[in-house]
């Protein structure tokens, strides 16, 4: 539109009338500024009285399509620098990265250690690194956020170096008197549960059989060959004596593994609290549920193990499994909260995330709950024995060796 023969202001008022109907289509962003110097200049509009410039400026309105407030930004940069430009402009080159396919490797490499454990728990690994164990590798990834560190796991770098692993399937056991156990604070209130490590041709595998301290999350892993008096009695035996503190509560889903007399027998015998889950109370045994998938299953998988290799698991879990779960392996504790409607809600703070041993640490007076063999100094030189990452290779090269033997051995066998 050549609209430069438009002198006056009488003008201006005609064409705003006559035109009101019309829809006009902006241009470039740099027509338009180019347009709104011109008209400025013309019509003189640092000397207009404040009507005029209400005239000029609706007029701009319906030429250039911006809202009363940008042109009365442009107006003012007009007459300070007499010209309207963009100040702004795109950068050549994109948001420098933080992370480097480096920093991805090594998180996948941390990940494919600790079998892949939540964001907050490998913040909490990456740090302690750094922090205790001095490697200087890790010192990008030590602050990296949780919520960045999903999107780290996202990158083709990182899902190149890593399989994907799927989650379990809950299962439901049953034992003991029917009430949650009650810890109040203190440590040695067990929760157990057993899996089953799969059939192969009617043929049932070994049952791992975990524990875990309500309290402390202090987890104790064994396998079992099967499910009977004979061969579970033992194994729960040395899953209790595994712990450091004294065992003070048992707790269990509805099973007949541990609903009978025997076990009641054994545990009054070491005056025990024996409780089980009650009906529709699926949180009563929850941890135990939990661990299974988180633990459990991520470390052994869904495949088959033959019953008679229930001894060579069972010291892979004992000498190396169990030590990394509660020296290395970090966990989530959640904290109640309670708003001003009187409604309790669980947070997971990340200086709350802790390894089982820190947690025991952590409690006041834990001297006073461990076993009368067992010192916090002993429990020290244990845990500083090995770093995270060396506690968590040496688990994953045992569990390499014993599940390739059992392959071929498997093989042969067929």
């Amino acid at each position: 539109m050549n609209e430069t023969k438009l002198t006056t202001l009488e003008q201006l008022r005609q064409f705003l009338a006559g035109t009101a109907a019309v829809v006009f289509k902006p241009g470039a962003d740099d027509t338009r500024y180019a347009h709104i110097a011109e008209v400025l200049r013309r019509f003189q509009y640092a000397g207009l009285k404040r009507p005029e410039k209400g005239l000029v400026l609706r007029y701009l309105e319906r030429t250039t399509g911006y809202s009363r407030q940008q042109l009365t930004r442009w107006v003012a940069r007009f007459q300070a620098l007499r010209q309207i430009k963009k100040r702004y402009r795109s950068p050549k080159v994109g948001f420098a990265r933080i992370y480097t396919e480096a920093d991805v490797a090594l998180l996948a490499e941390t990940d494919a250690l600790h079998s892949t454990l939540s964001g907050p728990a490998t913040g909490i690994l990456m740090r302690r690194a750094v922090e205790v164990y001095g490697d200087a590798r890790y010192e990008r990834l030590a602050g990296l956020s949780v919520g960045h560190l999903y999107n780290l796991r996202k990158r083709a770098g990182y899902l190149a170096r890593r399989p994907h692993w799927t989650k379990t399937k809950g299962t439901s056991v049953s034992i003991g008197e029917r009430r949650a156990p009650s810890p109040d604070g203190r440590p040695g209130f067990i929760r157990i549960d057993s899996v089953h490590q799969g059939d192969r041709d009617g043929i049932k595998g070994v049952y791992p059989i975990n524990t875990v301290d309500c309290e402390t999350q202090w987890e104790q892993v064994a396998t079992c060959e099967k499910i009977s008096e004979a061969y579970l009695l033992p194994v729960i035996r040395q899953l209790l004596d595994g712990f450091p503190f004294r065992i003070l509560g048992f707790h269990a889903d509805n099973g007949s593994e541990y609903i009978n007399h025997p076990v009641a027998k054994m545990l009054d015998k070491l005056r025990v609290e024996f409780t089980k889950s009650r009906p529709r109370h699926s949180n009563d045994n929850g941890l135990a549920e939990t661990k299974n998938g988180a633990v459990v299953r991520k470390h052994f998988g869904y495949e088959h193990i033959p019953q008679h290799w229930a001894n060579e698991v069972n010291a892979l879990c004992r000498d190396f499994l169990n030590p990394y779960l509660n020296f290395h392996r970090p966990c989530l504790f959640p904290e109640s909260v309670t708003d001003a409607r009187g409604k309790t809600r669980k947070r997971y703070p990340l200086d709350g995330v802790m390894t089982p041993f820190e947690k025991l640490k952590s409690i006041p007076a834990m001297v006073s709950f461990l076993k009368p063999n067992i010192t916090l100094d002993s429990l020290e030189i244990e845990a500083k024995r090995l770093s995270d990452n060396e506690a968590a290779e040496q688990l994953q090269q045992a569990k390499q060796q014993l599940f390739l033997s059992i392959h071929n051995r498997s093989k042969v066998a067929a």
